[in-house]
């Protein structure tokens, strides 16, 4: 089983339109609504991927039952926290014409500490049975800087690897916990460390020192079309796809996610892991749900990509 966990939970509402024009009213030719938060998204693509998996998080409100509701469509086995406010709604903006999405966010629940404490029991129950962790996000009002690295340590006491998909204050606090797998995006990389990362080749420099600094396990950096930079321990790796014609990329990282901690569980190689994260990765971007894929273009697009020492 894998576990996941979701600090700042979300409702996606996607709206596609044809072109964002600054100034003049738009009006969608669609609008639905799917799961957000990366936590709950990598629990959607383990359901896809026909991985046994538990989500564990917080919801609120209205717009929580509507959550819990997509979840149970989807079959996740859950084990939520309610606390008082209301879910936070990400709203998605899809351009068709153009393949690329924005996200408006706006501030959600609030954690007060006894929910705090909740989660770390039901956290802590749940490690008994799970072959990983994948957690992260931003995190919710209320919740400890250090919630990540506690989350870690506790991990690592229970002998379960962790991947923290995160960046900014929370992340750093986590790094001496030495995750198993620390993950971000290249723009989530260059807000977090300085200086901003202007080229792969700077990027995969900069990565090269924080690793060898933190003494990190895994070092994961997604970096759109160029593809996906892993610093690991059998070597470093760049991996990528064919370019794909995006209709949706949201949840995308979190497919590379879910794919490297279940293939990492199987005992797979980095390489071998990788292979399958990109290609799920890629497989979301085809999609117009958050993080939804199907297994026949993973497959497809497993034996079109690549891995390459660097």
């Amino acid at each position: 089983m894998i576990l996941t966990v979701t600090a700042n939970s979300a409702l996606d509402r996607l709206l596609f339109i044809d072109e964002f024009r600054p100034g003049t009213t738009m009006r969608p030719h669609k609008m639905v609504d799917y799961v957000g938060g990366k936590g709950f998204d990598t629990s959607v693509v383990l359901q896809t991927l026909g991985v046994k998996n538990k989500a564990i998080g917080f919801v609120a409100g209205s717009t929580g039952r509507e959550l819990v509701e997509l979840l149970d469509g989807y079959g996740i086995s859950h084990d939520l926290i309610w606390v008082d406010g209301e879910t936070r709604i990400a709203h998605i903006i899809v351009e068709t014409r153009r393949h690329r999405h924005s996200h408006l966010i706006a501030a959600g629940l609030s954690v007060p500490p006894q929910a705090y404490q909740a989660l770390l029991k039901r956290y802590q129950n749940y490690l008994d049975e799970a072959a990983w962790v994948v957690v992260g996000g931003s995190i919710a009002e209320g919740m400890p800087i250090s919630c990540y690295r506690q989350l870690a340590e506790m991990a690592r006491a229970a002998a379960v690897p962790i991947l923290i998909d995160s960046f900014g204050v929370p992340l750093l606090a986590a790094l001496p916990a030495a995750p198993a797998i620390v993950k971000m995006n290249w723009d989530e990389f260059g807000q977090t460390f300085d200086p901003y990362p202007a080229t792969l080749d700077d990027l995969a420099e900069q990565a090269q020192a924080l690793q060898k600094r933190e003494q990190l396990p895994a070092l994961v950096i997604t970096c759109g079309g160029q593809g996906v930079l892993a610093l690991t321990a059998e070597g470093s790796y760049l991996t990528a796809t064919p370019p794909q014609l995006a209709v949706n990329a949201s949840g995308a990282g979190d497919g590379i996610s879910a794919a490297l901690a279940w293939r990492l569980s199987l005992g797979d190689s980095w390489p071998e892991a990788l292979r399958w994260a990109a290609a799920t990765g890629a497989a979301i971007v085809l999609t117009e749900g958050t993080a939804e894929c199907y297994m026949v273009d993973i497959e497809r697009l497993l034996s079109q990509t690549t891995v390459q020492p660097i």
